[in-house]
């Protein structure tokens, strides 16, 4: 499929399954942003996962967020239960404008529906030349280090630094081993996962993606993880006054929808610290990434990037059997 392909055929499915054309426009582009990056489980994958939450009732179709400004740095958004993603679309100019006046703000998206990835989020803040880091919470999936019942969701961590004349710098990370969605494409695949990855529901060993999945998945770097795991939930949690990943999961009472609850957006404008200075600042920065890269390193990110490059030329390959599945899924809903 081209890229035009993927959006077309997100935007009509999210349509069929009763999203308002708003909510439609801004989730279907982070679909077509995880296939254009090779990011397939953030992909049109996420439409099973996008339609199950419509039918079960955990999304408000229709919602329609409202901004506030509790201070002149601090953007709030209440997204009244619809999709994160027009709650950022409604935040992001008065995060910019914030951002610009102080030389940092943050943004707190509120009563939200989350299940996309967070890059295209900080991507798109770098691409109004702003330094940016975003945190979310999940459901309680993931057990802390040394435990194994859940407790933390997946807990991502998204950072974007603007780069002179290149793609910018963008990571995003789950503070779990892997994400949720990658186990759940091994199993839709039959494969096996490394017995790393996660805890059977009686807390042993196993590369059983089922097992992982109706278990508890392990944090990454164990107490290193845990810890950052544990710093999410706190500040895009309580710190914003929304929900943690076992209040999420409570909320959704078995309903086996996307994680609902919040989202904390930072905003540093360079210009802020360094005035006329911080084009040569960032210059300066350049240094690091070729120290990483003459070493024969990979820069984080990087992979996506040079995956776009092929998409955009070639377009990308989607299951047949993942489109049979989301034609099935949907047409039962609409």
């Amino acid at each position: 499929m081209t890229l035009a392909e993927v959006r077309d055929y997100a935007r009509a499915t999210l349509a069929r399954v009763g999203l308002s054309p708003a909510h439609v426009a801004a989730v279907a582009e982070t679909m077509v942003a995880g296939e254009r990056d090779g990011c397939g489980s953030h992909g049109l994958y996420r439409l099973l996962v996008a339609a199950h939450s419509v039918a079960v009732g955990v999304v408000v179709p229709d919602a329609v967020p409202v901004l506030s400004r509790p201070k002149p740095a601090l953007v709030r958004v209440d997204g009244g239960g619809g999709f994160a993603q027009l709650a950022f679309d409604t935040g992001r100019p008065a995060l910019v404008e914030a951002a610009r006046a102080h030389g940092i703000a943050a943004l707190a998206l509120n009563n939200v529906v989350h299940f996309a990835a967070l890059w295209p989020e900080v991507e798109a803040l770098v691409a109004d030349g702003l330094v940016a880091l975003a945190f979310t919470p999940s459901h309680a999936w993931v057990a802390p280090a040394g435990g194994t019942t859940p407790l933390f969701g997946t807990n991502p961590i998204a950072f974007g630094w603007p780069r002179p004349g290149g793609t910018p710098f963008v990571f995003d990370f789950a503070t779990s081993m892997v994400a949720r969605g990658e186990i759940e494409l091994h199993r839709r695949a039959g494969k096996r996962v490394p017995t790393d990855w996660g805890h059977a529901p009686d807390g042993s060993e196993t590369d059983d993606p089922a097992a992982v999945l109706a278990g508890a998945m392990r944090t990454f770097g164990e107490h290193k993880g845990s810890a950052l795991a544990t710093m999410v939930e706190l500040i895009a949690g309580p710190l914003i006054g929304d929900l943690t990943s076992a209040e999420s999961l409570a909320a959704d009472a078995g309903r086996k929808g996307s994680p609902i609850g919040g989202e904390l957006i930072l905003a540093i404008d360079p210009a802020g610290f360094l005035g006329a200075a911080a084009a040569d600042h960032l210059a300066r920065a350049e240094a690091v990434f070729a120290g990483i890269e003459a070493q024969g390193a990979r820069l984080p990110g990087s992979r996506r990037h040079a995956a776009r490059i092929v998409s955009q030329r070639d377009g990308v390959a989607i299951a047949r059997q993942l489109i049979a599945d989301i034609d099935a899924v949907t047409k039962d809903i609409a």
